[in-house]
């Protein structure tokens, strides 16, 4: 990874190409971040960049968190999160990252946090078929036979009801439609895991490095 920044989703619309063309994108509000602690391998055997983002009251922070801000003398965040890197040199404590890192054309990896479902029922989890609806049947919903009669136990990874979505799930090799530098915004194509408001790492591609 040669560079990242930390964005929040605003949401989807739809931009036109010189064509004419419709293009689906997500708008993303991207940064800016602020570099709060540099590491190297000398000291800590790898090479990386904790980046701080969004606003939070400072009455919410506790002393540890305080200090820690403090101490590289930026004023507290809500997001903390590291970044690796090749090559940290081009980074100082204190450094502002902002959206126009990125330019149109290239192509990212999007990594967000899927919408929370709940306990969910086959149906909605795995897609499953629902029983038949006549007035005879009272199995609409369930999930319905486990065939383990000569086991008589459920074999693990059987789809069942059970805790769906609020997993991280990363998008790869989307491309950047649009950047505006002056209100830090990112129109990246297609969709991105997420709700709106929800908190997402854009980092340049795998395939590209």
């Amino acid at each position: 990874m040669n560079k990242a920044i930390l964005g929040t989703k605003v949401g989807m619309t739809q931009v036109f190409t010189e064509t004419g063309l419709a293009v689906p994108v997500t708008v993303i509000e991207a940064g800016p971040c602020v570099v709060v602690q540099k590491k190297n391998t000398e000291n800590d055997g790898y090479n990386a960049i904790q980046v701080g983002f969004g606003e939070k009251r400072e009455n919410l922070f506790n002393k540890p968190s305080k200090g820690h801000f403090e101490k590289a003398g930026v004023k507290p965040k809500r997001y903390l999160r590291e970044f690796r890197f090749e090559d940290v040199t081009a980074y100082e404590v204190g450094q502002e990252i902002k959206a126009d890192v990125f330019a149109p054309g290239e192509k990212v990896d999007v990594v967000g946090t899927t919408k929370g479902h709940g306990f969910s029922g086959g149906i909605k989890r795995h897609g499953f078929h629902r029983g038949p609806m006549a007035h005879g049947s009272k199995y609409h919903r369930r999930p319905g036979s486990l065939a383990a009669k000569g086991p008589a136990r459920v074999f693990k990874g059987r789809k069942l009801p059970g805790h769906y979505g609020v997993e991280r799930v990363t998008v790869q090799n989307l491309e950047i439609v649009r950047v505006d530098a002056e209100r830090n915004m990112l129109a990246i194509k297609g969709a991105v895991p997420g709700p709106r408001g929800g908190l997402v790492i854009i980092k340049d591609s795998v395939k590209t490095r």
